[in-house]
């Protein structure tokens, strides 16, 4: 299947916003039950300027730390997303923290019908050359079907789940800054739902029921602006022998600027995938590779 296809898709990601970036440093705002209101006050307000937010054009970067442990099982990496120009050109670097080979770098040049993915070492079995280019299938489909923003995406449509479900521990907070830092609880069984991490089918028959009922903690920071700079899920959740670990920190960081855009690269240094098959075979291989590693 295309990447697309593999990532799962949000009809709306609820951007949170606030307005009181004038509180004194460290006063709490609207705490307990109150900020579950005092957030979703904010939202039909965001959801006016949503389109605008998610697809403007300027200069974006930000970065994703990722670590699940499943018993002795490991996942560790970190993506980062860069946005520049107008159209933008989009780059998503996916680099693992525990073997230096193994990343993917996928690149679309604004304005491109093509996209370009960059294989590390632990993937030079799937081309003859480092780059392997493919038709672009993203035009026109929402933001959050890019791989740089489809986990921060799932991340707010779980905190946006959990306070619709009433969780009661919610708090909120200014900072010396003016920005505001909100804090809650998301159970396991949203974390999975959301598909925040894939995982495995053998490891999901071991997380039981009570795990999945477990809660992992939750910050957001807001800008005094009232944009999204971090979000943060965080949890040790054991069971009947089994327990998962969970490391997710999304952040923004400065705007990029032209240089950190790549040259689209040379003809010699490409194999083309023309067709949907070749890209289904493409991605099928990628995900044998990735799925046999610990």
């Amino acid at each position: 299947m295309t990447r697309l296809r593999t990532i799962t898709a949000l009809g709306l990601v609820l951007m949170l916003v606030t307005g009181c970036g004038g509180a004194r440093a460290g006063r709490a705002v609207p705490d307990g039950e109150d900020v579950a209101e005092y957030v979703r006050d904010k939202f039909s307000a965001t959801l006016e300027r949503l389109d605008d937010d998610l697809t403007r054009s300027d200069p974006h970067q930000s970065r994703l730390r990722s670590f699940t442990r499943i018993d002795d099982r490991k996942a560790d990496m970190t993506s980062t997303a860069i946005q520049f120009g107008d159209p933008p050109s989009r780059i998503h670097k996916n680099h693992s923290n525990r073997d230096s080979n193994d990343y993917r770098d996928y690149f679309h040049p604004g304005g491109s019908d093509v996209e370009y993915v960059l294989l590390g070492p632990v993937y030079a079995e799937l081309a003859p050359t480092p780059w392997v280019s493919m038709p672009y299938d993203g035009a026109g489909l929402d933001v959050c079907y890019w791989s740089g923003y489809s986990t921060v995406c799932k991340m707010i449509n779980a905190v946006a789940r959990s306070l619709d479900n009433g969780h009661p521990d919610k708090k909120a907070r200014s900072l010396r800054d003016g920005r505001v830092e909100l804090t809650t609880k998301v159970s396991l069984r949203t974390f999975l739902d959301e598909r925040i991490v894939i995982i495995p089918d053998w490891a999901l028959e071991w997380i039981d029921e009570p795990m999945r009922n477990g809660f992992l903690d939750t910050r957001l920071v807001l800008s005094a602006e009232g944009r999204l700079q971090e979000i943060e899920m965080t949890g040790l959740i054991s069971g009947e022998g089994h327990e998962i670990e969970v490391r997710e920190h999304y952040q923004v960081l400065p705007a990029p600027t032209e240089h950190d855009v790549p040259a689209v690269p040379s003809a010699d240094e490409v194999t083309e995938l023309t067709t949907e098959e070749e890209v289904d075979e493409f991605y099928a291989g990628m995900q044998q590779i990735t799925s046999s590693s610990d």
